[in-house]
């Protein structure tokens, strides 16, 4: 069996979860709370160019992505939550589900690409056009492959050494962060996502590939619940907190991971089927002006011949 250095384990441990002290605990001297502001201060600066000259920008799109896409991260990263990431596998379980499904879902319904592209130089401007049409953008942005390495990495994760070694190595821990992200964008962009993107399939499979990612959660997280090992080997009893109990814990992660799964799944479901029904109007509208302007036509030349 593995065993945690006494020493770390007693600097790892925070006091008792409270939310009085997932306040306190809150940090922004992290390299992440840097980067938020960043995005935050580049997209807010592409809104206020569009408005200088004139041009509109959806104030749904800031809102998504300022709100549920980088304050969703922020609540689960910089917020008191952090302090205990490493010592409950349920608040872990928390920011799994916030940073791949719901802040990447956000982030993407915010439209950055097409904000860039609408403000960029235009040297810049080729350059972003250029990475997004790249063949390295291509295969990782095809569908089957984002599913793929978004169902395969938290088996990964959880079910080898690797989880072990994030709870021991901070870096590595905000590494899975960043990859959290990195993956649940690479997914459900092409799915929800409204920049433009190369090889987006029709709205039908998109449903179905959305349906298809349901059952992998609800596994996931049966099988945690169901576990009679730890997740990290004896690196939670070893804490010897007093105000938890790292099995009864590692159900509820479980169950986290299970009932969120399936709710995001179900309810970004149903934001595809308004995506779907709003083409489908706009497609239908297109239709009809070109059937009026073909009528058009087509009475000026009767009028023309008599």
């Amino acid at each position: 069996m593995l065993h945690v250095d006494p020493i770390l384990a007693a600097t790892s441990a925070p006091p008792p979860f409270t939310v009085g002290t997932v306040l306190t605990e809150t940090r922004l001297d992290s390299w992440l709370a840097l980067g938020l502001v960043l995005a935050a201060g580049l997209y807010l600066y592409g809104v206020y160019r569009l408005r200088l000259r004139g041009d509109r920008w959806p104030i749904a799109r800031t809102v998504f992505f300022l709100g549920p896409g980088l304050g969703g991260i922020a609540l689960v990263t910089v917020s008191g939550l952090h302090a205990y990431d490493t010592a409950l596998l349920s608040v872990h379980m928390i920011q799994h589900m916030v940073l791949s499904m719901v802040a990447p879902i956000f982030l993407a319904l915010g439209a950055p690409m097409t904000l860039a592209l609408r403000t960029l130089p235009v040297g810049p401007r080729k350059r972003l056009l250029a990475i997004v049409h790249s063949r390295v953008a291509r295969v990782y942005s095809f569908p089957l492959v984002a599913f793929a390495i978004f169902v395969v990495n938290p088996f990964v994760l959880y079910f080898s050494d690797l989880y072990r070694f994030t709870l021991e190595h901070a870096w590595a821990h905000e590494l899975v962060h960043a990859h959290f992200i990195m993956t649940g964008c690479v997914f459900f962009w092409p799915l929800l996502g409204l920049d433009p993107l190369p090889g987006r399939w029709p709205y039908p499979a998109r449903a179905l590939l959305m349906l298809l990612s349901v059952p992998f959660h609800t596994v996931l997280g049966l099988t945690i619940m169901q576990s009679t090992t730890l997740f990290g080997g004896d690196w939670y009893p070893s804490l010897n907190l007093a105000w938890s109990d790292p099995k009864a814990d590692q159900v509820v992660a479980g169950g986290i991971l299970w009932a969120g799964g399936e709710f995001v799944s179900v309810t970004m479901l149903a934001v595809l089927v308004v995506q779907w029904i709003k083409q489908s109007e706009r497609e239908a509208r297109r239709v009809d002006r070109d059937l009026d302007r073909q009528e058009a036509r087509e009475r000026a030349a009767d009028a023309a011949a008599t």
